[in-house]
């Protein structure tokens, strides 16, 4: 298993997991391994804001010019913010995947965790852009 920065946990095959103070909010992004693999990303699609999603269901898609990576939630909750940076510009996904290149947050009671990767389950909506940062 690939080694991740301090801080971070596994959230599922292409997934990370980092929880904010408290355990109530976690940023969610894919591993270095995942960005390298998809290349130059163009394009993001995000969770909308507000909407629920369910631990182990497509909720974003980072796409290359040559292909794109389904992203599943790692937790069920709902997404409180989403990356305007990385959706303005994709192609951070790939140069800082583990710090700018963030995809979005979900407030969850399952946010704290485990260092294991989360039991999966199975969002809803979706969007390019929205807000901010871990709290």
């Amino acid at each position: 298993m690939a080694q991740f920065p301090a801080g971070l946990r596994r959230g599922g095959e292409h997934e990370w997991v980092r929880s904010g103070e408290g355990g109530a909010t976690a940023r969610i992004g894919i591993t270095a391994a995942a960005a390298a693999d998809l290349g130059d990303v163009v394009r993001v699609e995000l969770p909308t804001v507000g909407s629920e999603v369910v631990a182990g269901d497509a909720c974003g898609e980072p796409e290359s010019t040559s292909t794109a990576l389904e992203v599943h939630s790692p937790l069920t909750g709902v997404a409180s913010a989403v990356n305007e940076a990385a959706a303005a510009a994709p192609e951070t996904i790939c140069s800082s995947p583990y710090d700018e290149g963030w995809l979005f947050e979900v407030e969850s009671d399952e946010a704290q965790g485990s260092d294991g990767p989360p039991d999966h389950a199975g969002p809803t909506g979706s969007q390019s852009v929205a807000t901010g940062p871990l709290r």
